[in-house]
């Protein structure tokens, strides 16, 4: 299928492939070929999948981007395989699914809603900072806050040398020193919501992820996972276009 030129490790990343980066190193590895001969550089240029190869294996033609909504319990890497032998979302993904890849990563013992994705390209644009997809948590903490405190993250705050960006952030409740909050941050760099409330003073112990943009977790249940509408798909690419 002619499609508009472009870098081979794009295009192979849209395909689902992988991601940008994963395919750099099969390149350089080796592993990906044109008409047979092995490819050097991630930036060769194509305008179709004809005759491009992937160990071996030829590439099926582009589909429409597919996105799913997975429900991530506690207790699972954001990753194909743990060389440590630690238990991965892909031990636990529904059947069924086709080969995809997760939008951005949620540390192993926070839960909620992980994108998942057969498009390498839509994966990077909404993990990018730059897109500014807001996240939104919930977290439930234990500890003595003032509201104040937790006003000031609007403004970002800088922990060891390390920026964090606006955190617009709530009390939901408070039991004793017990509380629930909502966080919405757009940065989501490593480990942000705890180390951030660690810095307040607050000791976190469960972190859920209940929304990533317009699509929210809402009843999802966990380990369940649920294909996103084409037309909210196209809408979030054009979102993304437009930013």
């Amino acid at each position: 299928m002619p499609i508009e030129p472009q870098r081979i490790a794009k295009l192979l990343a849209r395909a689902g492939i992988g991601s940008r980066r994963d395919i750099e190193r099969m390149i350089t590895q080796g592993k990906v070929a044109l008409n047979g001969e092995v490819l050097t550089t991630p930036a060769f240029v194509v305008a179709s999948l004809d005759g491009i190869t992937v160990e071996g294996q030829t590439v099926a033609a582009l589909e429409p981007s597919r996105l799913f909504r997975f429900h991530k319990p506690a207790g699972f890497l954001t990753t194909a395989r743990d060389p440590g032998g630690r238990p991965t979302i892909m031990d636990i993904l529904p059947p069924g699914l086709p080969r995809v890849v997760p939008v951005g990563r949620l540390d192993m013992n926070t839960e909620g809603l992980l994108l998942l994705t057969t498009d390498g390209a839509l994966k990077r644009a909404l993990e990018l900072p730059t897109s500014g997809v807001p996240r939104r948590y919930r977290v439930r903490a234990y500890g003595e806050i003032a509201q104040p405190a937790i006003e000031s993250l609007i403004e970002g705050v800088t922990i060891d040398g390390m920026h964090y960006g606006p955190i617009d952030a709530e009390i939901e409740r408070r039991t004793g020193r017990n509380l629930w909050l909502t966080m919405t941050l757009t940065e989501g760099k490593n480990r942000e919501i705890r180390r951030v409330l660690e810095h307040l003073g607050l000791q976190v112990s469960r972190l859920i992820r209940v929304a990533y943009g317009a699509i929210e977790l809402g009843d999802l249940e966990p380990r369940d996972a649920d294909e996103i509408p084409d037309g909210v798909v196209a809408a979030l690419r054009k979102s993304l276009s437009q930013r």
